[in-house]
């Protein structure tokens, strides 16, 4: 009997060490940050997203985030080649913004290309034209894309394919910003429609 209370105990002290660093690196534990976690800026809980960034419009114009200033913008990364998430996106942000009516204009909303080697400014061009006009795609180096990536928290990857070709995988959300370049939450395109519209109207009526 002895034996076998011995075999328990040391069976959950096993059971509790584990759970403990388990939990310790699940970022529940005050100070502990999950590994890849988005952190916070200190001292104001809001998510640290946002940041600097150069790129190039499909229209050939250089676009930084020191152009966004006094702006609300939203920023959708993806890719042309994409079959159904990026199309259907950008198709969704066309609608809502035509229903938002003029205050649509006070929004400067960004897509941005996670696979420049392919979506040159050339071929970005076209692909717009299916879209609002006022959605700018942008594209940059191999840096400049990292930069504008690491600066919004997001997060892509080359998935090679049979043969030669790859596709991207990469991080889908919509990210809104208000006139002071403050991140605003996102926008989620299975929640009801006028509840995407609401955001956006506020967002709106954030510009300077």
């Amino acid at each position: 009997m002895k034996a076998l209370k011995i075999i328990r105990i040391t069976a959950w002290g096993a059971v509790a060490i584990v759970a403990g660093v388990l939990l310790a690196f699940s970022g529940i534990l005050p100070g502990v940050e999950r590994p890849g976690a988005v952190t916070s800026s200190t001292g104001t809980g809001a998510a640290a997203i946002g940041g600097p960034f150069e790129l190039t419009t499909h229209r050939g114009e250089t676009l930084t985030n020191e152009d966004l200033e006094g702006k609300p913008y939203l920023v959708f990364f993806g890719f042309t080649h994409c079959p159904d998430v990026c199309p259907t996106t950008l198709f969704e942000l066309t609608g809502l913004l035509a229903d938002l009516g003029p205050d649509a204009d006070n929004i400067t909303p960004l897509f941005i290309t996670v696979d420049p080697d392919r979506d040159s400014q050339e071929l970005l061009a076209s692909y717009m034209t299916s879209f609002d006009p006022r959605i700018l795609a942008l594209r940059g180096t191999e840096e400049q894309t990292d930069e504008a990536v690491n600066a919004f928290a997001a997060y892509y990857e080359k998935v090679p394919l049979e043969g030669s070709n790859y596709t991207m995988d990469h991080t889908a959300g919509v990210y809104l910003f208000d006139a002071e370049g403050e991140f605003a939450g996102t926008l989620d395109l299975h929640e009801a429609r006028e509840a995407q519209l609401q955001k956006l109207q506020r967002l709106a009526e954030t510009a300077a």
